[in-house]
């Protein structure tokens, strides 16, 4: 498929639900010349002609001409808005399930994978799934159908009060949905833990977003751990500048990295110590691969 040239070069980050994503995309943000969409995320833009799917695993087959032209104008259109920057940073938590799907809309794009201690990710995506986390209704909610299209925005405005019902009427523990969906928690027995569903979340998005960058020249790939990067945030954001190919001095990265904190780091392991062995046994190959002793 071609495409006519971009005016800037898209930069993904790939990472599941709860792995820092905001925090770094933020970060990066703040250097000169990246410039990234006034919402949290946008998975309506990237769902678009595919959002009868009832998961977010998107190949390159979902990405035809009509969807990656949409697409890409959405982006130059965001791009024009943030004053024609070089970089267009995007981090919707989903795309960790499609990759290749990106990769065939944004051939020219940087994927930076962002991954982080399994029981970390479910401590914190299980207060997501009870709702303990919900960011301030109006202007959270108002960013996001901004990014919409109108076609679209009766089936989300359905489904954001579907998964939100049984948990608001006392008949779950739980929200139906949230964050990304994979073919495998689809599948997941009705009576499912919520730790069962929030390990099976991490372990899909992380396997599946390795596995699918593991195809790509790696000159466009940078993988980080979370864990680093709050460590060292400044050095972190140098490599990823370096990698991008973008000119930055030791001021502006000790201002960008003058908001990373390292207060959520660490209770992973005692989190998952706490599940039931075949949760454990699901999380421990996936740790194991991205070199977590524990």
């Amino acid at each position: 498929m071609n495409h006519a040239t971009l005016p800037f070069r898209p930069v993904f980050i790939i990472g599941a639900g709860r792995s820092g994503t905001n925090i770094l995309r933020d970060a990066i943000c703040a250097l000169p010349d990246f410039a990234t969409w006034p919402c949290d995320e946008i998975n309506p833009i990237m769902r678009h002609g595919n959002i009868g799917m009832d998961h977010d695993r998107f190949t390159a087959q979902q990405a035809t001409p009509a969807v990656a032209q949409f697409i890409r104008a959405a982006f130059t259109k965001e791009w024009k808005r943030q004053g024609k920057p070089a970089f267009v940073v995007e981090k919707t938590c989903a795309n960790s399930l499609r990759v290749a799907f990106l990769n065939a809309i944004f051939p020219e794009a940087l994927f930076i994978h962002l991954y982080r201690h399994g029981g970390d990710v479910i401590a914190s995506a299980r207060k997501r799934w009870r709702g303990e986390m919900e960011l301030p209704s109006i202007p959270y909610y108002w960013a996001k159908t901004r990014f919409t299209p109108l076609i679209d925005l009766p089936i989300y405005g359905w489904r954001f009060v579907r998964s939100r019902f049984r948990k608001a009427t006392g008949q779950a523990e739980h929200m139906s949905a949230w964050g990304p969906m994979s073919p495998a928690m689809l599948s997941l027995n009705p009576d499912a833990s919520l730790e069962e569903i929030c390990t099976r979340q991490w372990v899909d998005c992380v396997s599946t977003a390795s596995a699918d960058l593991e195809q790509m020249d790696d000159t466009r790939t940078f993988p980080i751990a979370y864990e680093d990067f709050v460590a060292k945030p400044a050095e972190i954001l140098d490599a990823i500048a370096q990698f991008a190919g973008a000119q930055v001095t030791s001021e502006q990265l000790q201002m960008a990295a003058a908001n990373v904190r390292t207060n959520s780091v660490g209770k992973g392991a005692t989190v998952l110590a706490g599940c039931d062995q075949a949760i454990r046994d699901m999380a421990q190959p996936v740790l194991t691969q991205l070199g977590y002793s524990d």
